[in-house]
């Protein structure tokens, strides 16, 4: 008997430590798990922790949920959150194959500093993806991205720039020149 009072005991308070919302504000609001992630994201606030959770979306499929996710700390500056959209744009997450979008994503995660930016960017003007070929500038870019200590780019720099060393399966018709 006292198993049962117990149960209803714990449903009960379980039904009252839901989220409620009334002009007077949030009683017991979400501090934790997708649901804050998302309502930090609806209500355009972006932290470390929420922007970082992105990663974990669009490695488990959720594509839709991580480029908005993005999107939103890209536009607050993030720049780790700027690599991912470029990561989106450049493989068709969630939106078109966009080469374009993903160097740009890229460019201005690269100009903010941030050294995968820089790598990435490089990596693009190597190839002429999403921007006009200019191997100069991506080698610059890619020794900034070494200097920074990343070191896919200090491997990229010792190969002599040769792409095939850091994207060995890439596919190779994404990357060959449009004319």
């Amino acid at each position: 008997m006292i198993r049962i009072a117990a149960f209803f005991l714990l449903l009960a308070s379980a039904v009252t430590a839901q989220t409620v919302e009334d002009e007077y504000g949030t009683l017991n609001p979400q501090d934790t798990g997708w649901g804050k992630v998302l309502s930090n994201i609806d209500n355009g606030v972006t932290d470390m922790t929420t922007c970082a959770s992105g990663y974990y979306m669009t490695k488990s499929g959720r594509h839709d949920l991580a480029r908005r996710l993005f999107r939103t700390c890209a536009e607050a500056g993030y720049t780790g959150a700027m690599t991912w959209m470029g990561q989106l744009d450049n493989n068709g997450l969630a939106g078109p194959y966009d080469p374009d979008a993903a160097a740009a994503w890229d460019k201005r995660a690269a100009d903010l500093g941030d050294p995968v930016g820089k790598f990435n960017y490089g990596l693009n003007l190597l190839r002429g993806h999403g921007v006009t070929r200019n191997e100069e500038l991506g080698r610059a870019y890619v020794d900034e991205a070494a200097q920074d200590g990343l070191r896919i780019a200090k491997r990229l720099r010792d190969s002599g720039y040769d792409p095939n060393e850091v994207t060995p399966d890439a596919d190779e018709w994404k990357y060959a020149p449009l004319f």
